[in-house]
């Protein structure tokens, strides 16, 4: 299945809740009477709506084919909820999604829990819902059980979601951080840094000659088409907070072997390279939504390569860089200007909020 950025417009649309009795979220609509079933029946069911979520039951009976299941959960606490290139609901779907395609399998359900403040517009919430009902259909996968809680104004900041993602990992894939071998070559699926330099834009207030929107997108039909090309790929990481550079640190710790990187061969938008210029961060560090790491037998290169390149979201794919046995543990890169340093873990994160 071909996906794209899930952007549904949903300004010119409105809540079918009557705004004039319910405008905001009420304490009460947490509070499992009339005002919390009224939220399921005319904000989450028309959103999410499939036979598994229909019952009501307190939770979901799902038939799974026989294998290996792949089981993943997130949190997501976003600021701000709405951004260029999606918002706090289809990144919700699109981020469980690619943590499950992470492990090779096939997504198929996920479930949402919602922790909503006392206050949040209940226009806003129905334009995640529905964003959030769109990205899984897109993505092929069921929202099939959730629950919704409402704190105190002033106790939480809009909206969280919580999330779990159920997928099923086909016969003979083992993907494993620890499998990364000396020689294997590291696959970057496309542009760096977007998704963070876009949230920071937002969130400050900052105006760019081309407006930077977020790479937030479902990954798993580009690692289909990946494992169809070549099954034995050894890891796969979508590099999300901390950015490709923590993502291959905590690869070379599992798996006790060096990374090197070639500085000249990260992709990485001019847009979004100059705006990491004037604000200082260096675009290793800032997440991405919409990218992936992988690492393969240098027999895989050029099928996976090509299979990347055939996805929407990996078109601008290369390889960055190698397994290697000298410095395990460590990552380091060869600079453009001919000299080499070492890519560590910060110590913190240059953006919180950000997924």
């Amino acid at each position: 299945m071909t996906l794209a950025r899930v952007q549904p417009d949903f300004d010119g649309a409105a809540c079918p809740i009557p705004l004039t009795d319910y405008p905001h979220v009420l304490l009460a609509h947490g509070g499992g009477g009339t005002l919390s079933q009224h939220l399921i029946d005319k904000i989450f069911l028309p959103a999410f709506a499939n036979e598994a979520l229909g019952s009501l039951h307190d939770g979901a009976t799902l038939p799974v084919e026989r294998g290996v299941l792949a089981v993943s959960t997130d949190s997501f606490v976003i600021d701000p909820i709405f951004f260029p290139g999606g918002d706090i609901g289809s990144l919700a779907v699109h981020g469980t999604v690619n943590d499950v395609a992470m492990c090779g399998a096939r997504p198929f359900a996920i479930t949402a829990g919602f922790i909503l403040e006392e206050g949040l517009p209940m226009d806003d919430l129905w334009k995640i819902a529905q964003s959030m009902g769109e990205a899984a259909r897109a993505a092929g996968v069921r929202v099939v059980t959730g629950d919704t809680k409402v704190v105190d104004r002033g106790k939480g900041d809009k909206i969280y979601i919580n999330t779990t993602g159920l997928g099923i990992v086909p016969q003979g894939v083992r993907i494993d951080p620890a499998r990364a071998t000396p020689g294997d070559v590291i696959l970057l699926s496309g542009p760096i840094a977007s998704h963070g330099v876009a949230i920071l834009s937002v969130r400050e207030g900052l105006a760019f000659e081309t407006q930077v929107t977020s790479d937030s997108i479902a990954l798993h039909g580009m690692v289909a088409g990946m494992l169809d090309a070549f099954p034995d790929i050894h890891v796969l990481r979508d590099p999300t907070r901390g950015g490709v550079a923590s993502a291959l640190n905590e690869i070379a710790r599992s798996s006790r072997r060096g990374m090197r990187l070639d500085q000249s061969a990260l992709p990485i938008a001019e847009e979004v390279q100059g705006a990491c210029e004037i604000l200082g961060l260096d675009p290793l560090y800032v997440a991405n939504e919409g990218v992936l790491i992988a690492i393969v037998p240098p027999e895989a290169e050029g099928p996976v390569l090509s299979a990347m390149q055939a996805h929407p979201a990996g078109r601008h794919a290369r390889r960055i860089g190698a397994v290697v046995a000298d410095h395990p543990g460590t990552v380091v890169m060869r600079t453009t200007i001919g000299g080499t340093r070492v890519v560590d873990m910060l110590s913190g994160e240059q953006l919180p909020r950000i997924c």
